[in-house]
């Protein structure tokens, strides 16, 4: 459903990192729509050469460009900013969507999967906004956002190092939030629960193992244990980050917004 006028992001360039996954992929679409340049990465260039294709053919008058880049690379996430504002110029809007999951329960962690996890959930992220930011506050003009987690508002069984890296990405969010708004920035999060993406499938799928059930089964569970009956779809999660982006939620600052079927209320 369209909510979101053509003309709201006219002019501005947006950076969409992740954009091979489920939630950065509609995102770069949604806004896009809006009248954005769009910049995307991601590691999967089939992927964001399908979705550049995409957004040609659906939003002719828009710039679009892709940068094939692994932002756990300093290398990469210099050869990034570069490209994307030698192409389309200042970016003045940021979603930092890359990332992953993974785990397990504390006994079997090790010390690579939670440097690995905190690492790519917050430690890129934070360098990657060090780098736009530069731009934005010159300009005074820009707005991020954070893809996190309800991981990152409560705990889960066997979450220490994923639920720990959302739980420091609020953190930042809040912090950062503070920081930019003084110069015209603000910086917001989303925390969905689980989304129909290959990321929260696979969650479901682990959960389901654990459980004695099969996919189906726990799929069932989970939509059923929600008080609106359903799990998220990434398009959903999309607008939220397009409306948090826009001047419509300019004095929303510091926010970590649920989007998870009413299954955490506070």
């Amino acid at each position: 459903m369209t909510v979101f006028s053509s003309e709201v992001f006219k002019g501005k360039h947006a950076l969409v990192t992740g954009a091979t996954g489920g939630i950065g992929y509609e995102t770069a679409k949604v806004l896009a729509k809006m009248g954005a340049d769009v910049t995307i990465t991601g590691r999967k260039e089939d992927v964001l050469k399908q979705l550049e294709e995409e957004i040609k053919s659906n939003e002719p008058n828009v710039k679009i460009n892709y940068v094939v880049a692994d932002l756990a690379e300093s290398s990469d996430r210099e050869k990034l900013v570069k490209t994307a504002q030698e192409k389309l110029g200042p970016v003045s809007l940021l979603v930092n969507s890359a990332g992953i999951s993974g785990g397990s329960v504390v006994e079997g962690l090790t010390k690579e999967t939670i440097e690995r996890i905190m690492h790519l959930n917050y430690t890129v992220p934070i360098l990657l906004t060090q780098e736009i930011y530069k731009t934005m506050k010159e300009n005074k003009d820009g707005a991020i956002v954070n893809v996190s987690s309800l991981s990152g508002l409560r705990g889960t069984y066997g979450g220490t190092a994923y639920v720990g890296s959302k739980f420091a990405l609020n953190g930042f969010t809040q912090t950062f939030a503070l920081e930019a708004i003084k110069h015209g920035i603000r910086v917001n999060a989303v925390c969905p629960g689980y989304v129909d993406t290959e990321m929260g499938r696979e969650a479901i799928r682990s959960k389901a193992e654990r459980m004695g059930n099969s996919f189906e089964e726990q799929w069932e569970i989970e939509s059923d244990n929600l008080p609106s009956g359903r799990i998220t779809t990434a398009e959903e999660v999309a607008n939220t980050i397009a409306f948090l982006l826009s001047d419509a939620a300019e004095n929303i600052v510091g926010e970590a917004v649920k989007i998870s079927g009413g299954s955490v209320m506070r």
